[in-house]
C-alpha cells in the first residue's frame, strides 16, 4: 500500500470518528441530515469499505434502533460471510452484525406494530369451510356444510351451520421482557395459501415470530394446526401458553336447553373424561397432562386436541361462564390456558382443531375418548345406549323410514324383547289382587298401632303360604328401568334425530309446539307440547288401570303409593314440556303398548279364577316351611324395637 492511500484512509477515519462523536452529542437531531450525510460517506467509500462501515456503524447506533431483516418465512437474512441483516430505524440504512442481537440481549421493542387493513383466506373441504384472518393469524369463521342452523331449516334457507364468529378468539401468550404479549394482538403475514391448507406469520420488529399452519382432510372435520418459534430461545418455551376465549353461537329453537347441556369436557391422559359444572360458573386447575378440550354444546363442538398433551401446572386451567340472560346469540363462554408443553423450541407443536357434529361414531374415529362429550349417560345407562339401544337405533334408520317410524319400530322391538319379563310382572300383579281380600282382614284383625309387628307378621306368613313373593313383581321392573333411564339420555343427545320430523313435530331433537301461548308459564314455558300431554295421558291410564294392584302401606307412616303415582303424570307434564319430543313419543308409544299388552295378558294368557284357585291349593298344602329370609329377620327385629320404644313412652 502506497503513502497516498495510507493518508487517505487516515483522513477517512478522522471523518468517521468526528461522525459518531457528532451523532452520539445529538441523539434527536434531523434524521434527513444524518441520511444525507451518511449517503454522501457511502457514495465517496470503495464499495468493498460499504459493509465494513456499516458494521462500525451498527456498534456504535443505538442497539433498540435495530430490527432484524426477515424473509416471509421469517428467518433472518444474513449475507454470504454469515453476517446478520439488521435495519437502523433511525438512519433507515441496513446494517450488518456479526452476532445476532438476542444473543446481546437488548432491551426489547414492545410498542404496538402498525396495523393495517383485516385480509382473511378460506380453506375448505367436502364437510367445513374455514376463514383465517391475518388479525392475529387465528381462525375466525368456521363453516359446517352438511347442517343447518335451526332458522335455516325451518325457513328452508340453505346456508351451512356457523359454529362460531370473530368473537371467539386464541392466541400464544409469551413475554418480551417483564411484559406478557399475546399473538392475537397482533397482525400476521398469510405467506402461502392452498384450496385447504394456509400459513401466516406473525409481524413482530423484535423478531419473535411465531408461524401457524393450518391444513384440512377431505372428509373430516378437524384442522390440523402447527405452530413453529422463531427467535425465541429454549428459556422461552417455559411461558408459552395456548390462550382461548370462546363463545360458541347458537343453533338450535331453544337456548335454555341448549344451556341446559352445554359445558367443558376434558380428558386426562392417565384417566376417564370430566367436565365442569353444566348449572353455574365453574373452573378448573388441570392437575395432569390433558390430552383434549372440547367447548361443547348441544349437537356440535370445538375441541383442541394435542399430540402430546397439554402439560398441568403454571397456571393451566379452563373456565365456563354463563352469559347474562338478555344475550340470545352465544350459548356460554369457554375460557382455557393451556401449556405447550415445549421442551425444545425448534420444534413444530401439533395441535388438531375438531369443529364438527357430536357424533359419537365420528368422534370415535380419532380413539382419544373425544365420543365421550356425547351425553348417552353413565355407568350401566351409558353402556346399554353404546352397545344396545343406539346401534338399534341407527340400523332401522338405515332401512330408509322416516325417524318417527324407526322409534316405533324400536319400541316394538324393545317390548318384544321384555315380554317375559313383562309376563312375570303381570302375573305377580294378579296373585297380589287376588290376595287382597286376605291382606284386608289381617288389617282389620289387627287396627291397633301395637300390633303392627303382628300384622306385618301374618302377613308375610300368608306370602309363604300361597306362595306369593310381594317383590316378584319390582324385580322385572328393576329390569326394565335401566333401558328407560338409557332412552332418557339417548335421544336428546343423537345427533341422528336432530332436524327430523314427525306428524306436527317439526324436529324430534326439540320439543313440538301446537300452541304457543305468548306468555310464560313458571316451570312450563310459552307453548304446549302435544306428545308431552300424549304421554303424560296414557301414564295416567296406566296408573288407573294398575290402581287395583296397588297395596295400602301396611306400616305406620309410609306413604300411600296411589297418590304418589296419580301426582306423577301431572308433573312429567312440567318436567318433559321443553325436552326432546322424540322423547316424549317413546314414552307415550311405550307406555300405550304396555297398557295393550297387560289389557292381552290379562284377557287371553293369566285367568284369575285359576290363580285363585292355586293361590287356595298352596295355603291349604303349604310345602315344607322355609326359613325366614334375612331381610324378614331384621324387618322383625326393627318391629320389636319399634314396639318397645313405644311400651316405654307410655310408661
Amino acid at each position: 500500500m502506497d503513502k497516498r492511500s495510507i493518508i487517505g484512509l487516515l483522513i477517512i477515519g478522522v471523518i468517521l470518528f468526528a461522525f459518531s462523536y457528532l451523532n452520539a452529542e445529538k441523539p434527536t437531531g434531523d434524521k434527513q441530515t444524518k441520511t444525507a450525510l451518511t449517503d454522501s460517506i457511502q457514495q465517496e467509500l470503495p464499495d468493498t469499505l460499504v459493509a465494513d462501515m456499516d458494521t462500525i456503524a451498527a456498534v456504535e447506533a443505538p442497539v433498540n434502533s435495530l430490527v432484524p431483516v426477515l424473509n416471509e418465512d421469517g428467518d433472518h437474512l444474513t449475507n454470504n460471510i454469515g453476517q446478520f441483516r439488521y435495519n437502523d430505524t433511525i438512519t433507515g440504512l441496513d446494517t450488518l452484525l456479526n452476532e445476532k442481537l438476542t444473543d446481546l440481549q437488548p432491551e426489547p421493542i414492545v410498542e404496538a406494530v402498525p396495523k393495517g387493513p383485516e385480509e382473511t383466506v378460506r380453506i375448505e373441504n367436502d364437510v367445513i369451510a374455514v376463514d383465517i384472518s391475518n388479525k392475529g393469524g387465528r381462525i375466525v369463521n368456521v363453516l359446517l356444510k352438511n347442517y343447518l342452523t335451526y332458522d335455516s331449516y325451518v325457513n328452508k334457507i340453505d346456508k351451512p351451520l356457523q359454529l362460531f364468529d370473530r368473537h371467539s378468539t386464541y392466541g400464544i401468550d409469551f413475554f418480551e421482557g417483564d411484559k406478557k404479549l399475546n399473538s392475537q394482538d397482533f397482525d400476521f403475514n398469510i405467506v402461502s395459501h392452498t384450496a385447504n391448507s394456509a400459513k401466516v406469520v406473525m409481524i413482530n420488529p423484535t423478531g419473535k415470530k411465531i408461524i401457524y399452519t393450518y391444513e384440512l382432510t377431505d372428509g373430516k372435520y378437524d384442522v390440523d394446526l402447527g405452530i413453529s418459534f422463531k427467535g425465541f430461545s429454549d428459556r422461552d418455551a417455559a411461558d408459552l401458553d395456548f390462550v382461548s376465549d370462546f363463545k360458541l353461537l347458537s343453533t338450535e329453537k331453544h337456548l335454555p336447553s341448549e344451556q341446559r347441556v352445554s359445558t367443558l369436557f376434558y380428558k386426562y391422559e392417565e384417566d376417564s373424561y370430566d367436565y365442569l359444572s353444566i348449572a353455574g360458573d365453574d373452573e378448573e386447575e388441570l392437575e395432569e397432562t390433558t390430552q383434549w378440550v372440547a367447548y361443547k354444546q348441544s349437537y356440535f363442538s370445538a375441541i383442541l386436541m394435542s399430540k402430546t398433551g397439554f402439560k398441568p401446572g403454571n397456571g393451566s386451567k379452563i373456565e365456563v361462564i354463563n352469559l347474562d340472560e338478555s344475550d340470545t346469540t352465544y350459548i356460554k363462554q369457554y375460557k382455557s390456558n393451556l401449556d405447550l408443553g415445549i421442551t425444545n423450541i425448534n420444534n413444530t407443536v401439533e395441535l388438531e382443531w375438531y369443529f364438527g357434529p357430536n357424533d359419537y361414531d365420528e368422534l370415535a374415529t380419532y380413539e382419544n375418548g373425544s365420543e365421550d362429550v356425547v351425553d348417552l349417560g353413565w355407568g350401566l345407562f351409558r353402556w346399554i345406549n353404546v352397545y344396545f339401544m343406539r346401534p338399534i337405533f341407527l340400523w332401522i334408520l338405515g332401512w330408509g323410514v322416516g325417524a318417527g317410524i324407526a322409534i316405533l319400530l324400536l319400541t316394538v322391538f324393545v317390548k318384544l324383547l321384555l315380554s317375559p319379563v313383562n309376563y312375570k310382572m303381570y302375573k305377580s300383579s294378579a296373585m297380589m289382587k287376588v290376595l287382597r281380600p286376605e291382606i284386608e282382614k289381617i288389617t282389620k284383625k289387627f287396627p291397633k298401632k301395637e300390633d303392627a309387628m303382628k300384622k306385618q307378621q301374618e302377613t308375610m306368613a300368608l306370602y309363604r303360604e300361597t306362595g306369593v313373593s310381594p317383590m316378584a313383581g319390582c324385580v322385572p321392573m328393576l329390569v326394565q328401568m335401566p333401558i328407560l333411564f338409557a332412552i332418557f339420555r339417548l335421544f336428546p343427545s343423537e345427533i341422528g334425530l336432530r332436524q327430523k320430523g314427525f306428524l306436527w313435530a317439526e324436529d324430534l331433537s326439540t320439543y313440538d309446539s301446537v300452541l304457543n301461548l305468548g306468555f310464560d308459564i313458571p316451570f312450563y314455558g310459552d307453548h304446549v307440547s302435544l306428545f308431552t300431554l300424549l304421554m303424560a295421558a296414557t301414564t295416567l291410564l296406566y296408573t288407573h288401570y294398575n290402581s287395583n294392584n296397588m297395596q295400602q302401606p301396611t306400616m305406620e307412616g309410609m306413604p300411600n303409593m296411589k297418590y304418589i303415582m296419580y301426582f306423577f303424570p301431572f308433573m312429567m307434564i312440567f318436567f318433559f314440556n321443553s325436552y326432546s319430543s322424540g322423547l316424549s313419543y317413546y314414552y307415550f308409544i311405550s307406555t300405550l303398548m304396555t297398557i295393550g299388552i297387560m289389557f292381552s295378558i290379562k284377557k287371553f294368557m293369566l285367568d284369575e279364577d285359576k290363580i285363585h284357585a292355586k293361590v287356595e291349593a298352596n295355603r291349604a298344602n303349604p310345602k315344607k316351611k322355609k326359613g325366614k329370609s334375612k331381610f324378614q329377620q331384621r324387618l322383625e327385629e326393627a318391629q320389636k324395637m319399634q314396639q318397645e320404644k313405644q311400651k316405654n313412652k307410655k310408661r
